[in-house]
């Protein structure tokens, strides 16, 4: 049997490690050449040409090729609905543009926002509104957007925000109970939801208190902007556009929607039909305009507002802050990212299949001993199936069953586990640009992810946060313990 063969699988260390040695000089080699380019299919043939040498090296090894195959398909299987969400946030972006959403969230945002604050500001924002709705993705789709928008237009670096954005949205996914990483991660590690919930607080609130200092500082290093020319984008804005309150009932109902639970693809199909009805019902002048008709007609805001949902649509304005701000590639815009994911599957799932992951993680349990080991080698363990199965599913799952038994059998309670699990691999899965997370994120919020990554605070201090807590034996709690609390 197919299951057979691969448990006879022992690849060398050098083998396992050959094909993630040869796609990490590729992607150097790729970002000095191509620069902004590399994601737009330089990155996409290093990850399927790492991915044929992991199949050649299974083929020396005697897998078969068609079981290399069906982990490929199952992994890409597994992206499906990551996919189809990536599409339904390309037409929801040109949906609310061409509504007057989005710049009605920026005019009320530049109103009201502090600009020396604002960093910080966007952290709290994302961060209460992740809580809420549990889904770090719905949330940079949404506010997140909006907030890219205001912090471009105040004059602050894309890349600051952006890691603001993906701070703020990570650490609420990480802490809400509606979060499907949060329920996972109990899942996997055998814990009471609540229960790791309420664990995974103490190195939570220390990492996202640090990375609200840090952009704190950020803000008030900030000293060329908006407010300067704030008026005359505001006025560039209503010049454009009808802005009004009112339209922020379709973003308040999408997330309203996902609080009730409502599945992401259907609220957002309805958040795309929201965009489009108020398009037709407030910026009539503008679709009349963007048609290059004199007189509003059906057909020719129908033509609009379907370009702005598949392809790209540029409002035109004199400001050349907003230019840029105004404008959407709709769906078309996404498909760079779903073949990034593809081809990032393709090479995760030919390394799984030829034992490559399971190979690369033994040997980091077997290199560390003692409590502090532990914690380390399931720390790299998560970083690594980011890196490599580029998916923080699999990044919580594979070193969850992987790591179980050697934390029970050390004495220590389930919820340390599902705490690392979570400090390592859900948050880093943003900083891998062709991880789903970093390709996503990267998308919607239109910075590559190796410019954000230096500003996701809380998501590159969170795993070594649980490190910290590991060598100081600080709220490591024991089974024989548990019910006394941490200690």
């Amino acid at each position: 049997m197919k299951s057979d063969v691969r448990r006879e699988i022992s690849l060398s260390v050098w083998e396992a490690l050959l094909p993630l040695a040869f796609l990490i000089a590729l992607l150097i080699i790729n970002v000095k050449i191509f620069h902004d380019e590399a994601t737009s299919g330089p990155n996409q043939f290093a990850l399927i040409l790492a991915g044929i040498m992991a199949g050649i090296i299974g083929f020396m090894r005697k897998v078969p090729y068609e079981f290399m195959m069906e982990k490929v398909r199952q992994n890409i299987a597994s992206t499906s609905v990551a996919i189809i969400i990536l599409l339904f946030v390309g037409a929801l972006t040109g949906t609310w543009l061409i509504s007057g959403i989005i710049p009605t969230m920026i005019y009320y945002g530049l109103e009201l926002l502090n600009p020396a604050f604002f960093p910080a500001s966007a952290l709290i924002i994302s961060a209460l509104v992740s809580l809420t709705i549990g889904s770090s993705w719905s949330t940079t789709a949404t506010v997140g957007v909006a907030l890219m928008g205001i912090g471009k237009a105040m004059g602050h670096s894309p890349a600051v925000v952006a890691g603001a954005v993906i701070s703020g949205a990570y650490f609420g996914d990480k802490l809400s109970p509606l979060s499907d990483t949060t329920n996972l991660a109990s899942a996997v590690a055998g814990v009471d939801l609540f229960t790791h919930v309420r664990y995974m607080m103490y190195t939570t609130v220390p990492s996202i208190t640090l990375a609200l200092i840090l952009f704190v500082l950020l803000g008030f290093r900030h000293v060329s902007g908006p407010a300067a020319g704030a008026e005359e984008l505001l006025r560039a804005i209503r010049e454009t556009f009808f802005v009004h309150p009112v339209l922020f009932v379709v973003p308040l109902g999408v997330i309203f929607l996902i609080i009730l639970k409502v599945k992401p693809l259907t609220a957002l199909f309805l958040g795309v039909l929201g965009g489009s009805v108020f398009a037709l019902l407030f910026q009539k002048e503008l679709l009349t305009s963007l048609a290059g008709s004199r007189d509003f007609s059906v057909g020719a805001a129908y033509r609009v507002i379907t370009r702005a949902i598949v392809g790209d649509i540029r409002v035109p304005v004199e400001n050349p802050v907003l230019a840029k701000l105004f404008s959407s590639d709709g769906m078309y815009g996404m498909l760079s990212t779903i073949w990034l994911i593809i081809s990032a599957m393709f090479f995760g799932g030919i390394m799984e299949a030829v034992g490559a992951l399971k190979k690369i993680s033994l040997l980091l349990l077997h290199a560390f001993k003692g409590i502090f080991g532990l914690f380390f080698s399931t720390d790299i363990t998560c970083i690594l199936f980011n890196l490599t199965a580029s998916d923080q599913y699999l990044a919580i799952v594979v070193p969850g069953k992987m790591y179980k038994q050697a934390y029970d059998d050390m004495g220590l309670a389930p919820e340390n586990l599902s705490r690392t699990l979570e400090d390592s691999g859900t948050v880093t899965s943003v900083l891998v640009p062709w991880n789903t997370g970093g390709a996503y994120n990267a998308k919607v919020l239109g910075v590559p992810t190796v410019e954000y990554l230096p500003f996701a605070f809380f998501n590159w201090i969170s795993p070594l946060m649980t490190l910290f807590f590991a060598a100081f034996r600080i709220k490591i709690r024991m089974k024989s313990s548990a019910s006394d609390g941490p200690r």
